[in-house]
């Protein structure tokens, strides 16, 4: 079983018919994903992208037994978005929107403590399960169908780690990208998790960068687990000086546990097989599963 989204995901688009949700909408379903209708408030009733737009995600889930949605909804409103999408039952929940004040990610994490549901992001680029469903902005072409998991703080990274998998004779079981925002609904560790526990995944491919606790977390996580399913570890931001964001909010390093070397280090006691360059990821992998 992949992890996330398959083939079987019902999935709706939040912000459907705007610019950046009908581009990536149109992408998506030239995929072959499972798009069944979108959101846009006060555009129920007519078709777009020739699937139905309703006003509210209660509906769309109501009428379509949607289970996951995706969003692009513009920063100011995305936290309502997702807290919509949490009410109305939505299984997994995939926030592409970048820029969502910080205030308004922790009223929303605080509001998923008890409901039933898995939020990914913000600032992410989504989720693949390759040859079954997109549901992201990431470029499908480069990901192909396998046995290598990825979980990833970046978008650009996850691209190039598939890549070199894929050219080393290897495919993607599932790629999660977390997200690289101070406040993120999947850690590393959840994403790892899901990864490790997934039998259709034999390796995973964990990429963090400076900053933050969670690929320190997700290392612990792993070790305490005892599981013997390899995982290659790359952190981004060796060269990065201290107290300065490098691209995403959550990348500045705050103390000495926050550097790049310092976490290789712990992920290394962890039994993580860690690269010291993103160029010698595939390599890894099949020196690993050969």
């Amino acid at each position: 079983m992949s992890v996330l989204v398959n083939k079987d995901s019902k999935i709706i688009v939040q912000g459907f018919t705007g610019g950046e949700g009908t581009f990536h909408s149109t992408q998506m379903i030239d995929y072959g994903t499972n798009l069944v209708g979108g959101v846009t408030p006060g555009k129920g009733g007519s078709k777009h992208l020739g699937r139905p737009v309703f006003n509210t995600v209660e509906e769309a889930v109501e009428k379509l037994n949607a289970d996951t949605s995706i969003i692009f909804v513009p920063p100011a409103f995305a936290a309502d978005a997702i807290m919509e999408a949490a009410d109305a039952e939505i299984k997994t929940i995939i926030t592409i929107t970048e820029g969502i004040p910080t205030s308004d990610m922790i009223k929303v994490k605080n509001y998923l403590n008890n409901k039933n549901c898995v939020l990914v992001g913000p600032n992410c680029p989504g989720v693949i399960t390759p040859g079954e469903a997109k549901v992201g902005i990431m470029p499908g072409f480069v990901f192909k169908k396998g046995n290598v998991g990825i979980v990833s703080k970046s978008g650009t990274l996850t691209y190039e780690a598939a890549d070199q998998v894929v050219k080393q004779g290897y495919g993607i079981s599932t790629a999660i990208g977390i997200g690289g925002d101070p406040i993120i609904g999947t850690s590393t560790k959840d994403a790892l998790e899901m990864l490790i526990e997934d039998d259709e995944t034999d390796c995973v491919v964990m990429i963090g960068e400076i900053g933050g606790q969670l690929e320190a977390d997700a290392a612990n996580w792993y070790k305490s687990s005892g599981s013997n399913k390899p995982v290659v570890g790359f952190i981004a931001g060796e060269t990065a000086p201290a107290g300065r964001t490098m691209g995403h909010a959550g990348a500045i390093v705050g103390g000495s546990d926050d550097t790049a070397q310092a976490k290789k280090e712990i992920l290394s006691k962890c039994g993580i097989n860690v690269v010291n360059s993103p160029a010698d990821i595939g390599k890894e992998v099949k020196l690993i599963l050969n």
